[in-house]
């Protein structure tokens, strides 16, 4: 057996060495078959006009190899009936047609070398050796018996054969060697990101100890010293809102550690809120990174929606909740943004509030969008998606 079998490898999406080596073996193998349907091609229109039989093998053959190179392209990979179809058409019934014939040994030439490239066909597409041996040894009793009748000498039989089985081991050595060499990039490639996600979360973690320091143990140390008194107003506002941050990261560590990039930021413009004597609660859900200008306009958003907050809602306390789908180019992010404030009227804010232009407009322009739900008495809820 030779190993799980390509076709449902890449069914499976394996990585991108392997991908490159699966487009080069069906980029090679169809430039083979490529450069003996060309010599069909000259034959039947030089030298074999007259005859509706060779046309007829022509026009198979050129069908046949558009169909199985056809959805090997489309698919990524050869599937078994295509490749299965070719073996037995170009490589089997079409020698015996064209030899069964009246036409002699040259004039069959051209449609017995297709038995080379069906041959490597065979050899990349099969997954198990012994098929790929059957194979070959079939293709050869064929070509053999198809040369036979046309009364060929035995040193074109055996040069044909060789041809045969030269193609399926040459083919196989090189889908060999390219897909070990894929699986040898897709696994340094694995280990380049394990590496790069440990140092994102060094750095995040390095992050987080510094802001500690400047926050929360300074605080602490100022009221063990006795600079600070701990029943004192701007004290305890200074302490829930450590409080507020140290909850996040609590959170965080307990869900994994968050990518710094986009979550960084929403962080970073939540602590800003927080830095303005505003109270928020924040919870992170699978935050994927996405493109700087989307990112940088989420988080705009995010911003001017708590500076909203603190403005105009009356309340001193928001709720921001970030979910994402991180999977390929999937990945979606949506921050909500809610008080429980005075609330407002939508359809009654003047155009160039800043609803409409820094979150709304700053969202749409990165190809995002922004709801807005409100009524007098009931808070704000601001809804920040990307895409839109």
């Amino acid at each position: 057996m030779r190993g799980k079998g390509v076709q449902g490898e890449a069914r499976d999406g394996l990585g991108s060495g392997l991908h490159r080596a699966q487009a080069f073996m069906i980029l090679a193998t169809g430039l083979y078959r490529a450069s003996h349907l060309a010599a069909g091609v000259v034959a039947v229109t030089q030298h074999q006009q007259e005859r509706p039989l060779a046309w007829a093998v022509l026009g198979m053959a050129l069908a046949s190899s558009a169909a199985v190179f056809g959805t090997a392209r489309a698919r990524g990979w050869f599937g078994t009936v295509p490749a299965v179809a070719d073996v037995v058409v170009v490589g089997g019934a079409l020698p015996l047609v064209a030899g069964a014939g009246d036409a002699t040994t040259a004039e069959v030439a051209w449609v017995m070398v297709l038995g080379g490239s069906a041959s490597a066909v065979a050899a990349v597409a099969f997954t198990r050796w012994p098929a790929v041996v059957g194979t070959v040894a079939g293709l050869c009793l064929v070509h053999a018996v198809g040369y036979r009748l046309t009364g060929a000498e035995a040193g074109v039989v055996a040069g044909s054969l060789n041809s045969i089985v030269s193609s399926a081991v040459l083919a196989a050595v090189f889908w060999w060697y390219l897909r070990r060499q894929g699986s040898l990039l897709d696994a340094a490639t694995s280990r380049a990101l394990t590496a790069e996600a440990r140092r994102a979360r060094l750095t995040e973690r390095m992050a987080h100890h510094r802001a500690l320091h400047d926050t929360v143990l300074a605080t602490l140390t100022a009221i063990a010293s006795g600079r600070a008194e701990p029943g004192a107003e701007p004290v305890r506002e200074r302490c829930a809102r450590e409080a507020a941050y140290l909850r996040r990261l609590v959170q965080h560590q307990f869900n994994g550690d968050l990518p710094p990039g986009t979550a960084a930021a929403l962080e970073g413009a939540v602590r800003s809120a927080e830095s303005l004597g505003l109270r928020v609660s924040a919870q992170y859900h699978a935050v994927p990174e996405i493109p700087d200008h989307a990112a940088c306009a989420i988080v705009g958003a995010t911003t001017e929606a708590l500076n909203n907050v603190l403005r105009h809602s009356g309340a001193s306390h928001a709720y921001v909740t970030v979910t994402g789908r991180p999977e390929g180019e999937g990945r979606s992010l949506v921050v909500t943004v809610v008080d429980r404030g005075v609330g407002f009227a939508p359809e009654a804010v003047e155009k160039g509030f800043g609803l409409r232009c820094s979150v709304q407009g700053r969202m749409r322009e990165a190809g995002g969008a922004a709801d807005v739900d409100s009524a007098p008495g009931e808070g704000t809820r601001v809804e920040l998606r990307w895409p839109a």
